[in-house]
Order: structure tokens, then C-alpha cells, then sequence
């Protein structure tokens, strides 16, 4: 079994990114993105963490805004309004989940599609499913970049992607389709997972359950991509997926597979915008 380390592809996409930010500043471009992040969920605060120090080593311009838990659907309208119309952010990125009290999708669609850079914009998802130059979702986006690294062709393959979210399921089947993969997306009422999963060539897994998927839903030599993430009472990190008897040949680690790549894209989204601002 090979691990497909996303930590090293993702420092090698962060390098060539970190050029283009030169060639963007040549240009009198100061690629920036601006955070938003509501509430004091740690999980959040670590990934916004994160993505603070990616900026940092590819040389975006970050804008941190850190807003109390209580804060009104109103507020956050007009914040990205105003982060709309400024010249100077190339792209928003809005924290999720967040607090129960706010619509995630009416704000999401308040933020510019151009300035996008999570690619949930219904816009950019629609230009998805048209093959249209468009932001593109981040993990799903990072899964096909590992794919590609590893020279893991997707035509004519069979791929199952177990998770029917519109931020990793939904987008990660276009993806696949578009690169001519023959894809079932399956969920809670899928009948008999097991046997659906086995005829994968190219398993994508996002169900949300640590360790749920197990041998037995791996069919020898297929290449497993595990997108979930969860803490364990020891405190180790673990995936969604438990191939105890190693019957894929390809899988990502947790951490340091598909969580790595995540990011990398978020900053590629965010040069781009840049870039396009000034056509």
C-alpha cells in the first residue's frame, strides 16, 4: 500500500503559487484574501489558523475578522458587501459552520461569485457542471490534484463516492465525471454499501463516521481517498476509513492527505482571483 502524502504535494503547489504571488505584486497586484469567522468553535479557529499561516508562506495578504457568536444575519451582509466592492480583497472566505441563528446559503450567496474562494457559490457550482473556468471547491479540488501526482488515471474507471454534501460529495462526482470517470454517489439510504463500494476502483470517502469504512468495503488495488477527520479519546486523529487487512494500494493518510491538499487549493482560488482582477 502506498499513502499519498498530501503534505508534500501540497508544499509543492504552495511553492509555485508563492512565484505566481511575485508575478501578481509585479503587476501591482497585492493578492488578498479576506477571513471571516463567527463564533469561538475551536475546530474552526484551528482551520482559520491554518489557513492564516498558508497566506503567510505563499505571500497573500491576509484579513482576519473575528466576530462574536451573537452577531446578527445583518451585519454580515453588509460586511460582505462592503469586502464586495473593495478592490483591494480578491477573495472572501466565510468560516463555516457557523452559529445556528445565521443562514450558512443566504450568506454564502452574498459573497461576489468572482471573490469566491471556497467555490460554494451556486454560480461557480453551476460552471462546474458546465466545465467552465470557475472557482472550485477545495477538497475535492485537492483529491483530483492528488490523483493527478500520483498518475492515477480516472478514465473509464470505476469511482464511488460515499457523501452527498454540496461540499465534498456533490462537487467531488462532477469533478470525477468531468475527468470521464463512470461515478455512483451513495448515502445513508444506499442499500448494501458494502458491495456498492467493492466495485470501486477509485474510492471517495466523506461520510462523517471515524472509521466506519473497513476492508470489507475496499476492493483489492483500488486507490481510497479518506476526507474525514475526527479526534479519538487518546486525543490521535483518525480518518473515516479503517483498512485494517491493507487492501488498497493507494490511501490518504490523517492526517497529512486530503487536509493539506484542502488548503493549497484554497490559495490557488485566492491567486487566481488576483489574477483575474486585472483582466
Amino acid at each position: 500500500m502506498q499513502m499519498m502524502d498530501g503534505k508534500l504535494v501540497s508544499e509543492e503547489i504552495l511553492e509555485k503559487l508563492k512565484l505566481d504571488v511575485e508575478d501578481c505584486r509585479k503587476q501591482d497586484i497585492d493578492p488578498t484574501l479576506a477571513v471571516i469567522l463567527v463564533g469561538d468553535d475551536p475546530a474552526s479557529a484551528i482551520y482559520v489558523k491554518n489557513k492564516e499561516k498558508a497566506c503567510a508562506k505563499v505571500g497573500i495578504t491576509s484579513l482576519a475578522y473575528r466576530l462574536p457568536a451573537d452577531t446578527q444575519e445583518r451585519e454580515l451582509l453588509d460586511l460582505l458587501a462592503d469586502l464586495n466592492e473593495r478592490p483591494d480583497v480578491h477573495a472572501i472566505l466565510l468560516q463555516l459552520p457557523l452559529p445556528a441563528h445565521l443562514n450558512s446559503d443566504r450568506l454564502l450567496a452574498a459573497i461576489s461569485a468572482e471573490k469566491d474562494a471556497d467555490g460554494f457559490h451556486a454560480a461557480n457550482i453551476g460552471k462546474l457542471l458546465l466545465q467552465q473556468p470557475a472557482p472550485l471547491p477545495c477538497t475535492p479540488a485537492g483529491v483530483m490534484e492528488l490523483l493527478k501526482y500520483y498518475q492515477i488515471d480516472i478514465a473509464g474507471k470505476e469511482c464511488v463516492v460515499i457523501g452527498r454534501s454540496n461540499i465534498v460529495g456533490k462537487p467531488m462526482a462532477l469533478m470525477l465525471l468531468n475527468a470521464h470517470g463512470t461515478v455512483t454517489v451513495t448515502h445513508s439510504k444506499t442499500r448494501d454499501l458494502p458491495a456498492v463500494c467493492r466495485r470501486a476502483d477509485i474510492l471517495v470517502v466523506a461520510v462523517g463516521k471515524a472509521k466506519m469504512i473497513t476492508s470489507d468495503y475496499i476492493k483489492p488495488g483500488a486507490v481510497v481517498i479518506d476526507v474525514g477527520i475526527h479526534r479519538m479519546e487518546n486525543g490521535k486523529l483518525c480518518g473515516d476509513v479503517d483498512d485494517s487487512e491493507g487492501h488498497a494500494a493507494y490511501l490518504t493518510p490523517v492526517p497529512g492527505g486530503v487536509g493539506p491538499m484542502t488548503i493549497a487549493m484554497l490559495m490557488k482560488n485566492c491567486v487566481t482571483a488576483a489574477r483575474n482582477s486585472a483582466l
